[in-house]
């Protein structure tokens, strides 16, 4: 029985060595594994600010054509309103559901920028469907299309925690021969 007792707290210093380790070990697992799911999670909002800011400049370059169509955009591919329709319609189409997806994956600020974006450019479809022909207030929903437009990226680049990103205020060079994208 001595030799047990002698032996008992080297048995202990293992058992509670092994312990420590194990807990170490799982400690260690779960802390990885919350900071990949993060990862995918953050990878995943990603493609749907990216997916929902496709579908809303989509809306807002077929509203360009058009505009030019009515004398209002210098945009050098005019496009007339019976054939943009389908267009239009297909824009939104696809911007419904990549909504829902931001809604559901997005930050609340994101959301409520992205909500300001796709106001104005509903208000610019709802402008060339009007055959309006006044560019100055053309003008006027332009920039408040660029202006939501750079308010929902930095929101984005925000919530993903990357670094301030350019402003896609491109200005025209009289020596472009066409004018860069919007």
């Amino acid at each position: 029985m001595s030799a047990f007792i002698q032996q008992l707290p080297a048995l202990i210093g293992v058992v509670i060595g092994a312990l420590g380790s194990y807990l170490v070990v799982v400690r260690g697992d779960q802390v990885r594994f919350r900071r990949e799911q993060a990862a995918r999670w953050e990878e995943r909002r990603l493609a749907v600010y990216a997916d929902y800011a496709q579908s809303v400049k989509k809306t807002v370059t077929v509203t360009y054509r058009v505009a030019a169509e009515l004398g209002n955009d210098p945009h050098p591919d005019p496009l007339p309103l019976e054939e943009a329709k389908p267009l239009l319609a297909d824009a939104t189409t696809r911007r419904d559901p990549s909504g829902e997806a931001l809604i559901m994956l997005g930050s609340p600020e994101v959301v409520e920028k992205a909500r300001a974006w796709v106001v104005t450019a509903m208000e610019m479809e709802r402008f060339v469907r009007e055959s309006r022909r006044d560019p100055e207030a053309w003008r006027a929903l332009l920039e408040r299309q660029r202006a939501g437009r750079e308010g929902y990226y930095t929101a984005v680049r925000e919530d993903l925690g990357l670094p301030p990103g350019h402003s896609a205020r491109w200005p025209l060079r009289t020596g472009d021969p066409v004018p860069p994208q919007r």
